[in-house]
């Protein structure tokens, strides 16, 4: 019986070709974006051509003809064969980590509790808008005194730039949960670390890592004049150094292994926050 309503009602041969990979619509727009996706990014090396051939055929920009994309590509090529690319990249990651992870661990308390207490938001508010629009560069000076170490005034600088896309999201979240939710647990006897971690945190996730999200881009931009400090390490530096030894094709290819960072690091979060969506079928 259970069988003969599942064909009829054409549920069962549907989930049954889904599963299968045999979905027309959705490989369809798979082969879609694929295609917008290689256009773009033909665009880009278009673009990128024409400007290399301008600077190479203009005698007063002739010494950046390095960087066209076939010197920094083949250059791209050799970094990464030889570990150069690992060795400049994994330093940097390390100090974005150390302060998305500062960040987080700030942004998130505080977001919940502004995000929960009229008051509290109320008063902070201007300060914490105000605090927001500070270039986080600006702090560069005052974190070079209060750390004994330059890694401790990059990762202080990332976090200060990061703190606030998480804050601001994690508190907007809560403010749109339902507040009836918070009303039944009081009334099956939940206690406030009950209610923080089967209701808020659940149902604010997905704001925390869009937050998570936005705050690693603003970090990965301040990475890398963070990096003009006293280090010797991290994209960077290497972007630095090469510009100081006129290497434009390692500058360039320095530039690529940025980009492909930093969208790898965008998209894994892009892949947790389609996760943990709550309109997911």
């Amino acid at each position: 019986m259970t069988t003969d309503v599942a064909v009829h009602d054409g549920t069962a041969p549907r989930e049954e070709t889904r599963l299968a990979g045999h979905d027309p619509a959705g490989r369809k727009k798979a082969l879609q974006s694929l295609a917008y996706a290689i256009t773009g990014m033909a665009l880009l090396l278009g673009f990128w051509w024409l400007g290399g051939y301008l600077i190479r055929n203009d005698p007063s920009m002739f010494a950046f003809a390095d960087f066209a994309p076939a010197p920094a590509i083949s250059r791209f090529v050799d970094m990464v064969a030889s570990g150069e690319a690992w060795a400049m990249t994994w330093p940097s990651l390390q100090r974005v980590i150390q302060g998305m992870l500062i960040a987080i661990a700030i942004g998130v308390p505080v977001g919940i509790l502004i995000g929960r207490l009229a008051v509290l938001r109320e008063i902070t508010n201007i300060p914490f808008q105000f605090l927001r629009m500070i270039s986080p560069l600006s702090w560069m000076p005052l974190a070079v005194m209060a750390f004994s170490t330059w890694d401790g005034a990059i990762v202080f600088l990332i976090a200060i730039a990061a703190v606030w896309p998480i804050l601001f999201s994690t508190a907007a979240g809560l403010r749109r949960v339902e507040p009836d939710w918070f009303k039944v647990a009081r009334n099956l006897g939940a206690r406030p670390w009950h209610m923080l971690f089967t209701i808020i945190l659940p149902a604010i996730s997905q704001d925390i890592l869009t937050g998570v999200r936005l705050a690693l881009g603003v970090a990965w931009i301040v990475l890398v004049p963070a990096e003009y400090l006293g280090v010797t390490s991290g994209l960077g530096y290497a972007i630095n150094d090469a510009r100081d030894t006129l290497e434009y094709d390692r500058l360039a290819a320095t530039v690529i292994v940025i980009g492909i960072i930093g969208f790898a690091l965008d998209f894994a979060c892009q892949q947790a926050i389609a996760r943990l969506s709550w309109h997911r079928s």
